[in-house]
């Protein structure tokens, strides 16, 4: 006997925090009954429906996507933008963005349809280092950047300590490219905690991901991850 939530999750559905949402607001039935709460349990002989469709146990698939700018990391947009899964025709599963990257934001994003993944990458005490690099206004020096390695107060809640590098200087159109690396994944964190120091952000890309990186890939295009590069990820989230 699984969690309802957790078998939705596991059919790549959608996920599992999703899916709790799915079934308070009824969008989930089992054996021809809505079901609302989210104690429920279910075995292989329930017959589960999301939408009035009837769930299926999909093979989990992983993918590394090279995100363009103006894309929703999401699998639907209620205003018809253009959505990350636009981009995965070819992919017969239910895939869906673990995490997500500003609309205004290109680089490398993680898809998958494998609901425990996506929550065990996203959890916050799991620790998965993510670099960015972002061209802000202003010039970067040691002083007004060391506060990021301290942790800052964005939205009441302190940042944990964030490393960073210099990468280049325009004293004359007042402008640096910064190398940014946290480890958290918190609404709008990078853009907040430059503008934070007096640097907004004019431009945003995520360039690594753990030790993933979008080496081979040009924009909007994507990949498979390797068996390797999965358990890699598995034990720096666990670690």
């Amino acid at each position: 006997m699984e969690r309802l939530q957790k078998v939705i999750a596991n059919a790549g559905i959608t996920s599992r925090r999703k899916a709790e949402e799915y079934i308070q607001t009824g969008r989930v039935s089992v054996n021809g009954k809505v079901v609302r709460e989210l104690g429920v349990k279910v075995d292989g002989n329930d017959k589960v429906e999301v939408d009035g469709v009837p769930i299926y146990k999909e093979e989990p698939v992983y993918y590394l996507f090279y995100k363009p700018r103006g894309v929703i990391s999401a699998v639907s947009d209620d205003k018809n933008r253009k959505t990350v899964v636009d981009y995965f025709t070819d992919v017969s599963e239910r895939i869906f963005p673990i995490g997500r990257l500003d609309y205004d934001t290109s680089g490398l994003l993680l898809l998958t349809n494998d609901g425990d993944f996506m929550n065990l990458l996203t959890h916050p005490k799991h620790e998965v280092d993510k670099v960015y690099v972002a061209k802000v206004k202003g010039v970067a020096t040691k002083e007004n950047l060391r506060p990021l390695t301290k942790g800052i107060v964005i939205d009441k809640k302190k940042t944990a300590p964030a490393r960073y590098e210099i990468l280049s200087t325009d004293f004359e159109k007042g402008m640096s490219v910064v190398k940014l690396t946290i480890h958290e994944g918190r609404n709008h964190q990078v853009k907040k905690m430059f503008e934070s120091i007096g640097l907004p952000v004019r431009k945003l890309m995520r360039e690594q991901y753990g030790d993933l990186t979008l080496a081979g890939l040009r924009v909007g295009q994507y990949r498979p991850l390797l068996k390797k590069e999965i358990n890699q990820l598995r034990n720096l989230a666990k670690n």
